[in-house]
């Protein structure tokens, strides 16, 4: 494991504690990419670690910069409980690989994950889930963003917020603020694995 790697790691178990499971994910033509889960009473956290190792870069740039851009790792908060809440656990955890192909997708596809961005994952977060993408949060409230040695960017842990089908159709017109505000107005619980979407009739 690289040292941005460690420090990473290090800093994901000081703002959740320590893991309680993890997996590996390895995609032809990129780095290995784990998801580490973190559980907190009945919520469940699912935190990638690799993304970081590497500076995302701009695909417009004839050159990619070895050590400046933007880093990050993604982060999904989901709320468990019985079969009346929601899915258990095991269910949950297939979420597993669509998060590490979230994480790869800046080597694999040359995007630039930023807060506002939709990441469609191609098919539900999980098995039975109504959610097929995800809206990319600003970060800052659960984990700190980490410092690194210049010239380095800091890396910053972006919140996954799951997006159903229509949700994500909405946002594509109106944006991610008027989704989120919605998602406020409405009390919307981000973290119900089992939610419906928000109502988005004027």
């Amino acid at each position: 494991m690289s040292d941005v790697l460690q420090l990473v790691e290090a800093r994901l178990r000081t703002a959740l504690g320590e893991p309680d499971a993890r997996a590996a994910v390895t995609f032809v033509g990129t780095d290995r990419i784990e998801v580490l889960r973190f559980r907190d009473a009945d919520v469940v956290r699912y935190a990638t670690l690799g993304m970081a190792d590497r500076p995302m870069t701009d695909p417009t740039a004839v050159v990619a910069d070895p050590l400046r851009g933007p880093r990050a790792e993604l982060v999904l908060t989901v709320r468990i409980g019985g079969a009346a809440v929601g899915p258990g656990l095991p269910v949950l955890d297939e979420v597993l690989r669509p998060l590490a192909v979230l994480a790869a997708s800046p080597q694999v596809e040359g995007v630039v994950v930023a807060p506002g961005a939709s990441l469609d994952l191609g098919g539900p977060l999980w098995p039975g889930a109504p959610f097929t993408s995800v809206l990319v949060a600003e970060p800052g409230g659960l984990v700190e963003d980490l410092e690194l040695d210049q010239p380095m960017d800091p890396v910053r842990f972006l919140p996954l917020l799951p997006m159903t089908g229509n949700e994500a159709a909405w946002k594509r017109v109106h944006g991610a603020g008027a989704l989120q505000d919605r998602w406020l107005r409405h009390g919307t619980d981000l973290r119900d694995p089992s939610r419906s979407g928000v109502p988005l009739a004027s």
